[in-house]
């Protein structure tokens, strides 16, 4: 199972959540980027329904996959 990691950093003036190199949208309070980041982590749980999905990989092949609603992955926020 893969697991999701919302890491707390300071950004833009302010604070934000991180996940890979990817930021959200900035805070004005740390408390306030944790709110968002648990809020975001316990949405990252909630299945959905298993639908057909198409990619590009980094070699520019196109793949297509069923994706499992179900298969949700781990989430935490670090702070």
């Amino acid at each position: 199972m893969a697991k999701v990691v919302y890491k707390i950093v300071e950004h833009d003036g302010g604070w934000a959540y991180q996940v890979g190199s990817t930021y959200s949208e900035t805070f004005p309070s740390r408390e306030a980027a944790v709110r968002a980041a648990e809020q975001a982590a316990q949405e990252q749980q909630i299945s959905g329904t298993s639908d057909g999905i198409q990619y590009e990989d980094s070699s520019g092949n196109w793949h297509e996959e069923l994706s499992d609603g179900r298969d949700r992955p781990e989430t935490e926020v670090s702070e």
